[in-house]
């Protein structure tokens, strides 16, 4: 297996963000992808130049230089380590771009919410929900 080439940082507490990160890491068969759950014990957003709140509000992805990325860049990365790319590279155009950030930061805010209109139960802990609140 080869070394990772980008990490993705996820909230293993979060139903919609465990489920993302498991149903990416089906797709991860080169080991070019790799994932680190904020909500671990011994997690430290620091290591990364991030603060925990900051890693709570949004996505965020590192490659190995150090390179922090976030919101919708961290997904396209993700997406481009699992050979899916194209699938969200229209949200690079300049117009999408904006669009897709914001939206995304809109989700993100309501992520729990949302996870319950589908039917994913809450965090397990109230950490998401709090922290959210924070920002």
């Amino acid at each position: 297996m080869s070394e990772w080439q980008f990490k993705l940082l996820y909230d293993g507490e979060c139903p919609m963000c465990r489920r993302e990160a498991d149903w990416l890491l089906r797709r991860s068969r080169n080991g070019r992808l790799a994932f680190e759950d904020i909500s671990a014990p011994g997690f430290d957003a620091s290591r990364y130049g991030l603060t925990q709140g900051q890693v709570m509000g949004v996505m965020h992805g590192v490659f190995p230089d150090g390179r922090v990325v976030t919101k919708v860049e961290a997904f396209r990365q993700a997406y481009k380590m699992v050979g899916l790319g194209w699938l969200l590279a229209p949200t690079r155009w300049p117009l999408l771009r904006n669009l897709a950030d914001w939206g995304y930061e809109c989700f993100a805010r309501n992520r729990v919410a949302i996870g319950r209109w589908f039917g994913l139960k809450r965090c397990e802990s109230d950490r998401c929900e709090t922290t959210l609140d924070k920002k």
